[in-house]
């Protein structure tokens, strides 16, 4: 039922930027912005041919970057919240570290790994590991330390404490941060595909764009935003499955 409720809610959002779409467009009566029509049907037509691969390249550097971040973020964001030593150690690194502009970095990045996959991907390592890192570290702080007193009694170490306690309850925190970093992953990708590549939705939007091609331009952002939409749902659905108990 919340699903469905979600759907129609995601049916809403689009249906509404549509109409408001449509409005600009015949507002301003401009080729700079065609009317949706026009774009879905060059969408649809080059889609395959032209689209497609870029679209994934795409997909797949945002999901490599994201897998890492939480792959090294969650752990590290545990171990910071639960041991105090952990975090009087590495949280001053964090906060020097986390402030400074991740786009800024992107040119020692491709010095150091080149124009290729590596560079892209780790941007967006940067961007959503400290936003991870944080976020669980402050849920696991939020905890009270009664709530561990049960494991203790039973001798439990801090493998089936993270289990059972700090992981379940930083949960909801780190879903949070995703959300709010992906939009900022999808900006950057699209900043970072406009150099040493063929191939992803920035280069595809920047190309058409340099051609003076609005459709495909505009083709180009749509799939963007809908590449955005398909992981802003994917973290809802997973918080559902993950976080039932807040759904009950």
């Amino acid at each position: 039922m919340r699903s469905k409720r979600a759907g129609l809610g995601y049916l809403y959002g689009v249906a509404l930027f549509l109409i408001i779409w449509q409005a600009v467009a015949a507002l301003v009566n401009l080729p700079i912005i065609p009317y949706p029509v026009l774009v879905a049907v060059t969408l649809i037509k080059i889609f395959a041919a032209k689209i497609a691969a870029h679209g994934f390249y795409s997909l797949w550097r945002i999901l490599a970057g994201v897998l890492l971040a939480v792959a090294a973020g969650m752990p590290l964001g545990l171990c910071m919240g639960y041991f105090s030593r952990w975090d009087r150690t590495l949280s001053p690194l964090v906060y020097l570290t986390y402030p400074i502009p991740k786009i800024a970095l992107l040119p020692v990045l491709m010095l150091l790994f080149g124009l290729g996959e590596a560079s892209k991907i780790l941007m967006i390592f940067l961007i959503i590991v400290f936003q991870v890192v944080v976020a669980v570290r402050d849920g696991v702080k939020s905890i009270p330390r009664e709530t561990y007193y049960p494991l203790y009694s039973l001798g439990a170490r801090f493998g089936a404490v993270a289990r059972d306690i700090l992981v379940p309850a930083s949960l909801p925190q780190f879903f949070t941060s995703l959300r709010v970093a992906m939009a900022t992953a999808v900006s950057v990708l699209f900043f970072t595909e406009t150099f040493g590549t063929q191939y992803g939705m920035g280069y595809f939007i920047m190309d058409a764009w340099m051609r003076v091609n609005y459709l495909e331009m505009y083709a180009g952002i749509v799939v963007l935003s809908l590449i955005g939409l398909f992981l802003f749902a994917l973290i809802d659905y997973l918080e559902r499955r993950l976080c039932y108990w807040q759904y009950k």
